[in-house]
């Protein structure tokens, strides 16, 4: 049995799923004792470190065997399965140590799930097409893929070696477009001919394209988050320019345009914003309040002020471009929420606490400046986590459990 599993954990290896030095490294920092132990973290490096085991809140022997079998099928080694789920039950049981606040409210709204044909793939980041269709990239699966929201049928499209896309974003025809995050690359889906067109960055030092917008011209605008740049790629051309923020290590992250037609982007190492001008590229930085700041995603309101998640301070910001006035709020699961995904639906301000479990989706309205919040579902266990919001046409919200595999529809309904 231990043989069949070392088999599946070199075959991960060798297709460039993980190096190595990251299996080493983990297993250093120590699962608990038992004469398993081998055999739990040869099936589950696979997919992720063994970290998110050490740092999970702990399930049932139900909830491990639900939460295994989205990212890996062992139902051809029920003995191995067995020993896996005993194993983690009994080590890492159900537990508050990163127990969530959920606060009640009035407002209603609704989840409807889908998980993702390809275990272990890492799903995230979906977005709406202009038909209505939901598109996701895996990123540990290097593809993308498309689902029907009406019939709910998916079909994923494998990707160039070493891609391994960290997010997509549509264009005004409805082409997928990913960001390369691991080959220094941007790529289309051509969906009249289903051939990929690839866009490689045209500086080695900007190895990593992280999230991608379109402005209003039609041009792509993206981060490069260890690179520390953001870049421009006009698709009529192919042309790129890219320009390096001017905090070093700020590391872009989240991108947002604004109703003139400027960029806006989320330091995720620093205390910043960064204002982008489209013309010139020329970059205005504004320091936030707080000098430990990082923040992962903004989005902005119909009145322009930027809504943003101090993700290392666990609160909400919001930045007035006009008189720089900023002001924060306190997350409601505290200052280790790690709030993370962000969008301004019809101006009411929604985000994730990311490390917290149940991993809740926030409400915050800010006429009243009060919150509400829901245990976000991935099948019958909380897994996480959301890393990107977006709305949809109709004003409702997509986000992702990238633990199971997931891809949710948020339905927005109304105060009771």
């Amino acid at each position: 049995m231990v043989n069949k599993v070392a088999s599946l954990f070199l075959g991960c290896l060798l297709a460039g799923l993980i190096p190595v030095s990251t299996y080493s490294q983990d297993v250093a920092s120590a699962l608990a004792d038992d004469p398993n132990k081998q055999l739990v973290e040869s099936t589950c490096i696979t997919c992720h470190r063994l970290s998110m085991i050490t740092r999970s809140s702990g399930y049932t022997d139900e909830g491990w065997k639900e939460l295994i079998s989205t990212m890996i099928d062992l139902s051809d080694m029920p003995d191995l399965q067995v020993d896996v789920i005993a194993y983690l039950s009994k080590h890492y049981p159900p537990s508050a140590n990163r127990a969530s606040t959920l606060v009640p409210g009035t407002f209603e709204i609704e989840f409807k799930e889908w998980q993702v044909p390809t275990l272990g793939q890492r799903s995230r980041d979906p977005a709406e097409a202009p038909d209505g269709s939901i598109w996701w990239v895996g990123q540990s699966g290097n593809l993308m893929g498309r689902i029907d929201p009406a019939s709910g049928e998916m079909k994923e499209y494998p990707l160039p070696d070493n891609a391994m896309p960290h997010s997509v974003t549509l264009d005004a025809d409805g082409n997928p477009w990913y960001t390369g995050n691991k080959n220094g690359s941007v790529g289309k889906l051509d969906l009249s001919t289903e051939e990929i067109v690839v866009y490689k960055m045209p500086d080695p030092a900007a190895r990593d394209p992280h999230t991608a917008v379109f402005d209003a011209q039609g041009i792509l605008w993206f981060t490069l988050q260890q690179s520390n740049m953001i870049g421009r790629l006009d698709p009529d051309t192919g042309d790129i320019k890219l320009v390096t923020a001017p905090t070093p290590r700020s590391r872009p992250y989240g991108i947002k345009v604004d109703a003139e037609g400027a960029l806006w982007v989320a330091c995720n190492g620093s205390n910043c914003l960064i204002k982008v001008d489209p013309q010139t590229m020329g970059l205005t930085e504004y320091k936030l309040p707080i000098p430990e700041t990082t923040v992962r995603r903004l989005d902005i309101a119909s009145n322009g002020l930027i809504w943003y998640v101090n993700s290392s301070q666990g609160r909400l910001g919001r930045f007035n471009p006009a008189n720089g006035e900023i002001k924060e709020w306190p997350s409601p699961s505290g200052p280790r929420s790690h709030p993370y995904a962000l969008a301004v639906v019809d101006d009411i301000v929604w985000y994730n606490e990311s490390g917290v479990r149940p991993d809740p989706l926030v409400r915050f309205d800010p006429e009243t400046e009060t919150f509400q919040s829901w245990a976000i579902p991935s099948g019958n266990v909380f897994a996480g986590i959301v890393r990107h919001m977006r709305a949809t046409s109709d004003g409702d919200l997509l986000i992702h459990q990238t633990s199971t595999n997931r891809i949710l529809l948020v339905r927005l309904g109304q105060s009771l």
